[in-house]
C-alpha cells in the first residue's frame, strides 16, 4: 500500500458517515469509523473484510514515514503519536500502539477551520480568559472531550486581537494557525523539541508572551509551567481531570509532602481559570458541550492554600459565584436540559450530584406547569380507582 492508496481509503472512511471523529484500523476487524459514539464498519472497494497484520504495519508506516524518534517511541514504549494530513481535506492526530503482538492504529480527524468562541458557544465569561496577560489556566477533560478546540479558539482570540509572540508545544501539532495580529510559532514533540520538560525551558528563552503546554505530564512540567506563569507569561495547558476541584487535587499530587505547602501559595497565586470538559449526547444529534468553569478571587485562592474544608469546598465556591458567569457541571446540565439540548435521564447520568440536579430537574418542571398536571392525573386516576373498587352501598328501609 502507498500514500495514495492510504489518502483514497482515509477520503472513503471520512465520506462513509457524517460527523466522522475518528478512524480505526484494528487486526481482525474491517475498517471502520466513529460517528457519534459508535463505530461502524465501513465497505471499501474492494472490500476488506479483515485487515490482517501486514496491512496495519503499511498504514503505520505510512503514517509514521521517516521519522526515527516515533518509530523508536513506538518499538521501545509500545505506542507513538503522530500527525497526518490528508491533502487540503483534513488532518489527523494519530496514535499507532501495540496489541497483542499486533499494532492497531486510530486516527483522531482535526477541524481544518479554527473555531471562535462565538461558534462552541460558549459562556459569555469566556471572553474574559484571552485577556489574561500573565497566569495559568488549564483546560480539563477525558480524552476527546474537545480541550485542544477550546485552547485552539482561545488562542484564535488572542491572535486576532494581540500583537504578541505565541509559542505552541504540542503532540502532535492539531490546529495551524496562521499569523493575524499575532506571531505563531508552533513545535511538535519530537520532531522541533524532545520532551516538555526541555521545550518549555527553550520557550522562557523564546521571548513568549503566550506559551501553550499541550499536557501537564509530571512535576518537572508543572514546576516550569508555574515559573512561567509567575514571570508574566500566560501559560495554557491541559490535564486528564474530571472537575476543577480535581484538576488542584492531581496537580497537588503531583509533588511530595513537604514540597506540597509551597506548591499550593505559588499555585494559589498563579492559577487564574480551570475549565472542564463533557461531551455529552445531544437530543438532535451530535454531542453538546457541558462546561465547568472556575475563576480566581480570594475565596478560590484560601481553598487552594489551606485545603477544602466545611463550607469551603470548590463546588460551593463555584455556586456562590454563579452570578458572576462561574458554573459547575450541575448548573451546565441543569441549563442544557431546560434549554432543550440533552434530556433528563443525560443530566442526571452526566451531573456530579445527582441530588441537586434531581431537584433542580423537579422545580423545572413545577415552573412549566409539567408537575401539577402530572399531580393532577393521578389524583383523577385514583379516585376513578377507589370507586369502582368500593362496594355498592345498599340502603335499608
Amino acid at each position: 500500500m502507498r500514500r495514495p492508496e492510504l489518502d483514497q481509503i482515509l477520503a472513503t472512511m471520512l465520506a462513509s458517515q457524517p460527523e466522522v471523529s475518528d478512524v480505526n484500523f484494528t487486526v481482525d476487524r474491517p475498517p471502520q469509523v466513529e460517528a457519534y459514539g459508535e463505530l461502524k464498519p465501513v465497505i471499501l472497494d474492494p472490500p476488506i473484510e479483515k485487515l490482517t497484520p501486514f496491512q496495519i504495519e503499511t498504514i503505520a508506516l505510512n503514517v509514521i514515514g521517516d521519522n526515527l524518534w516515533q518509530i523508536e517511541d513506538l518499538l521501545r514504549h509500545g505506542s507513538c503519536d503522530a500527525s497526518y494530513a490528508l491533502s487540503d481535506k483534513a488532518r489527523f492526530r494519530v496514535n499507532v500502539f501495540s496489541q497483542r503482538g499486533n499494532f492497531s492504529i486510530v486516527c483522531r480527524q482535526l477541524n481544518a477551520a479554527i473555531p471562535t468562541l462565538e461558534q462552541l458557544k460558549f459562556p459569555p465569561v469566556f471572553k474574559e480568559i484571552p485577556r489574561e496577560k500573565t497566569g495559568l489556566v488549564l483546560v480539563t477533560g477525558a480524552t476527546g472531550s474537545g480541550k485542544s478546540t477550546t485552547l485552539a479558539a482561545i488562542l484564535n482570540e488572542i491572535n486576532r486581537s494581540k500583537p504578541v509572540h505565541i509559542v505552541t508545544l504540542e503532540d502532535p501539532v492539531e490546529y495551524l494557525h496562521t499569523h493575524q495580529c499575532a506571531t505563531f510559532n508552533q513545535r511538535e514533540l519530537g520532531i522541533d523539541f524532545d520532551s516538555y520538560v526541555n521545550g518549555l525551558r527553550a520557550a522562557l528563552r523564546q521571548a513568549p508572551k503566550v506559551i501553550l503546554v499541550g499536557e501537564m505530564r509530571d512535576q518537572d512540567t508543572v514546576k516550569i509551567a508555574l515559573s512561567a506563569a509567575e514571570t508574566g507569561h500566560l501559560v495554557l495547558s491541559t490535564l486528564h481531570t474530571i472537575n476543577a476541584g480535581e484538576t488542584v487535587n492531581r496537580i497537588l499530587g503531583m509533588f511530595d509532602p513537604e514540597e506540597q505547602e509551597q506548591i499550593r501559595i505559588r499555585l494559589s497565586d498563579s492559577l487564574r481559570w480551570v475549565i472542564s470538559q463533557r461531551l455529552v449526547p445531544r437530543i438532535s444529534g451530535g454531542r453538546f458541550a457541558l462546561i465547568e468553569l472556575m475563576g480566581s478571587n480570594l475565596r478560590t485562592q484560601e481553598a487552594i492554600r489551606l485545603g477544602e474544608s466545611e463550607g469551603k469546598t470548590f463546588y460551593e465556591i463555584i455556586e456562590a459565584s454563579y452570578p458572576f458567569g462561574w458554573r459547575h457541571f450541575d448548573n451546565a446540565c441543569l441549563e442544557a436540559c431546560e434549554n432543550g439540548h440533552i434530556t433528563e435521564e443525560t443530566a442526571l447520568l452526566y451531573c456530579t450530584k445527582r441530588s441537586v440536579v434531581s431537584r433542580g430537574i423537579d422545580n423545572l418542571k413545577k415552573s412549566r406547569g409539567e408537575l401539577s398536571d402530572t399531580a393532577n392525573t393521578l389524583r383523577m386516576k385514583a379516585t376513578a380507582a377507589s370507586r369502582e373498587a368500593a362496594p355498592p352501598v345498599i340502603k335499608l328501609k
